[in-house]
């Protein structure tokens, strides 16, 4: 029995329940009468006066947003599939916010070569930005820089903080 139908329909299923999930919700307010009669034009970039728009303030408010770090299994620049969410939520959010723009710093841990982690820290910015330009975010907005191994968040020898450091950092430059 071929299994590969069954498990993508439950990946596709978990990703678009935990998508609903992250989604903003915004108690709306009635417009206010200003008195004028003539149309009203809105800045490009004023998204989150938009029924269910992310605004700058969301980035350390709303839960998915603050979720800000990307992990990566040994030797692998695949996204893991538990990350699709938070790609959802951060693409939203660039949409919403034009002017914004979001540095994806990679990162390797300490087992390899220079050239081989700044490479792989590369390739798992691209699979990051990669994720997100499919969930709607422009590229325009996306930078993508590698650090390697040479920004760990732990200095111990061991898998528990090599797994650390194996990771995509979204870095907000313009909110």
């Amino acid at each position: 029995m071929n299994t590969s139908i069954p498990r993508a329909l439950l990946i596709s299923v978990l990703v678009c329940a935990t998508a609903v999930g992250c989604s903003k919700k915004v108690k709306e307010t009635p417009p206010t009468d200003t008195g004028t009669t003539g149309a009203t034009t809105m800045p490009a970039d004023t998204g989150a006066t938009r029924p269910g728009a992310y605004g700058p303030s969301d980035l350390d408010t709303d839960a998915c947003l603050r979720n800000r770090v990307v992990y990566f299994d040994l030797d692998q620049d695949a996204l893991k599939p538990e990350f699709q969410a938070t790609m959802a939520c951060h693409a939203k959010y660039l949409n919403d916010r034009p002017s914004s723009r979001l540095r994806l710093e990679g990162n390797a841990d300490e087992r390899g070569s220079r050239e081989y982690n700044l490479g792989l820290g590369e390739r798992r910015g691209n699979a990051v930005s990669s994720a997100l330009q499919a969930s709607g975010a422009s590229g325009t907005q996306l930078t993508v820089i590698s650090y390697g191994e040479e920004r760990p968040v732990c200095n111990e020898s061991g898998e528990s903080c090599w797994s650390q450091n194996r990771r995509v950092e979204l870095v907000y430059s313009a909110k």
